[in-house]
């Protein structure tokens, strides 16, 4: 274990779990994450290797003789029978049937109804009466005559999720990890490997779980296949249900008003809606101004009767464009159906997570370290729904007073959220409160621009805050800094162009490009450039290429040419160099690093092979190993009069699939994502 995972024992005994766990005991049991863990976690929440392997073979034995499968659902029922009394893991609804005054119960897998369940079951775990809880039950079978009767009687229910746990030691435990610490937790707990993350992409992880820890939160997340949306509302939580946004009706979703029946909203703290993008979806019209009227005032109407209730909102879907083709043709709800499409309707949301900013999950991004128990943390974030931490931010900054209320609440909503998940013991710097609540502007900012664009009756709102001594702050969302050019269009603006370009028979290219100065058409100049978490757009040839153009010689200063992506990025550096020299030219280019502890040998290796290749194309490569160990600052310096000093030096780009051929995050740096990082170009006499 690493130092991260004995520190998650030693302070969480008994309530965490090694993540790689699940895969290895769930088999084909098509079952949702937290079952699997809640055995874990019986069995397995321990650092003792013996006891884990034990365990395993326990929870894997459960599984084999109690999970039911539909396709052997006639096999536990003859052993119920045989052995009069059997023990099952099953999703379980419960109905009540007028005609009898019983409330009965249906088993999904088991293929099982009518089966009599108490109502102190019933008070004592409402949701059976909605989409079914996945619980472990006792079951007889008692042959009768009655043909109104069933012989399967229900002993015992145990619905699969903590009874009980304490608030203060969690709170208590907090304290003794540091902020990136818990954040790598929190991360692992839902079953990621940090490393593969930088911070504000940890932060998108996060934001998922606050419709669970925030009472009405009004959440969308709209992006590419494949980046997990809906894992979070299906796996994570026994409060949290995913329906499909096409299955979901005024009834099922509110109330019968024929029967009085409340629907989900009633009974879950989560209701997130799956596949929920795509124009050509049925939509009831209803159905949307009831949702409209729910998510502004907590309420719906039941004919004379107004009811109230909790449950959070959380819509996901797919993209089909990408988003400076969205941003110059329509908007970012583009793939909405008509009547969500709706400015009404999108004003409610508090958040849009840009879904296209989280990466398609890989295998290597799975955590193999420890987490929480997902049913322990989901009791957590269930018991954080009565605080309020939306006011911690204001003994330091104050929100400039052209944002709105609906705005303001919004903002406020997720800024109270990811405290209450990051900092629920307190004690926040003011460092750490001001990224919060920036990460906060920015989502709520990201909806009222497309509003924006939507709907001309918005006026524009200036998104920034102040702080005590009245500075202010601008918060700008990452897709502005990227396509300044095509972000502030209007739907009229993208009608217009888009009948101009189909008067043409070749359509004229998106404007794509990152707001990055172009040093050969305004001559190469001294500059400072930033750049954000996931910015796209940002490549060695834009930012190196125009100061690289001319010179015979280069000198490279990097400590951390050390693992292979380190290296390969050297490799894209020479890819740069070559491509802005002269055929017949030579480039001299040294390498000041730092040697590997461990793999220098293969570090050795490496640069040989560069340096042989290089040869091949005009480049003369040397390197030299520091021995002081004092080199830190990473800069490149050029016999032209430029050095180009570097915070990450070559290291801009985060994680990304380097053995697909077919990926072209693999082929061409600018559909990277990159690190937050900044670079100075300083003239030199």
């Amino acid at each position: 274990m690493n130092t991260l995972d004995q520190k998650i024992n030693e302070h969480f005994p008994g309530l965490v779990v090694r993540k790689d766990l699940v895969k290895t005991v769930k088999g084909n049991a098509i079952v949702p994450s937290y079952v699997l863990e809640y055995l874990l976690g019986q069995y397995c929440a321990t650092s003792d290797e013996a006891t884990i392997q034990t365990g395993i073979e326990t929870v894997k034995e459960i599984l084999a003789k109690h999970y039911v499968h539909r396709n052997e659902a006639g096999l536990v029922r003859s052993n119920i029978k045989e052995k009069g009394r059997y023990k099952v893991i099953d999703k379980i609804s419960v109905a009540l049937n007028e005609k009898t005054d019983a409330y009965e119960a249906q088993f999904s897998n088991l293929g099982i109804k009518k089966v009599l369940v108490d109502s102190g079951t019933v008070k004592a775990h409402p949701k059976l009466l909605v989409s079914g809880v996945w619980c472990i039950s006792d079951i007889e079978y008692e042959f009768t005559e009655d043909k109104n009767a069933s012989p399967w009687i229900l002993t015992t229910l145990k619905p699969i999720q903590l009874s009980h746990f304490d608030y203060d030691a969690y709170v208590e435990a907090r304290q003794k990890f540091s902020t990136d610490e818990w954040i790598d937790l929190l991360i692992q707990s839902i079953g990621f490997n940090p490393e593969m993350f930088g911070k504000r992409s940890k932060l998108l992880q996060l934001l998922r779980l606050i419709p669970f820890c925030e009472r009405n939160y009004n959440l969308i997340e709209l992006g590419p296949k494949g980046t997990g949306k809906s894992h979070v509302y299906s796996e994570f939580s026994p409060h949290g249900i995913l329906v499909s946004g096409g299955e979901v009706s005024v009834p099922k979703l509110f109330v019968n008003n024929s029967s009085g029946k409340i629907g989900l909203v009633g009974y879950w703290d989560c209701v997130a809606f799956d596949e929920f993008a795509g124009k050509k979806k049925r939509v009831d019209k209803a159905l949307v101004d009831i949702m409209k009227n729910y998510m502004a005032n907590k309420s719906f109407s039941r004919g004379v009767e107004t009811l109230g209730a909790e449950a959070s909102m959380v819509f996901v879907g797919n993209t089909r464009h990408t988003v400076p083709y969205m941003l110059k043709h329509s908007d970012l709800f583009d793939e909405l159906p008509d009547k969500f499409y709706d400015s009404a309707f999108l004003d409610r949301l508090h958040f849009y997570i840009p879904g296209w900013e989280v990466d398609i999950i890989r295998g290597e991004m799975f955590s193999d370290g420890y987490g929480f128990v997902v049913d322990y943390l989901a009791e957590v974030l269930r018991s954080m729904r009565n605080y309020d931490y939306s006011d911690q931010y204001r003994e330091h900054f104050s929100l400039s007073s052209d944002i709105s209320t609906r705005d303001r609440d919004g903002i406020n909503k997720t800024f109270s959220g990811l405290m209450k998940i990051l900092f629920p013991q307190g004690g926040a710097s003011k460092g750490d409160i001001e990224k919060l609540l920036r990460f906060a502007i920015e989502g709520r900012k990201r909806v009222k621009d497309q509003l924006m664009r939507i709907d001309t009756t918005y006026g524009e709102v200036r998104f920034a805050y102040l702080d005590t001594d009245g500075n202010e702050s601008l918060v700008t969302t990452l897709e502005e800094e990227e396509y300044p050019g095509c972000y502030y269009k209007t739907v009229a603006d993208a009608d217009i162009e888009n009948g101009r370009a189909e008067s043409h028979s070749v359509e004229e290219p998106l404007d794509s490009t990152v707001n990055v100065p172009e040093p050969e058409k305004q001559g190469l100049q001294e500059k400072h450039l930033t750049f954000q978490e996931n910015q796209k757009g940002v490549s060695f040839d834009t930012l190196f290429g125009p100061y690289l153009k001319d010179t015979k010689r280069i000198t490279v200063t990097d400590p951390y040419i050390r693992l292979f992506y380190q290296i390969r990025n050297l490799m894209e550096f020479f890819e740069t160099i070559v491509k802005n020299k002269a055929q017949e030219d030579e480039v001299v280019v040294h390498l000041v690093t730092a040697r590997d502890e461990f793999k220098g040998e293969l570090q050795d290796e490496s640069f040989e092979k560069i340096q042989v290749s290089a040869r091949l194309v005009g480049i003369d490569f040397t390197w030299e190993f520091d021995e002081t160990g004092t080199i830190h600052a990473r800069h490149i310096v050029t016999d032209n009069g430029w050095k180009i000093l570097l915070d990450r030096g070559l290291d801009i780009f985060q994680h990304y699939e380097m053995n697909d051929a077919f990926s072209f995050t693999n082929r061409l740096q600018q559909f990277r994502s990159s690190k937050a990082f900044e670079v100075t170009f300083i003239k030199q006499a």
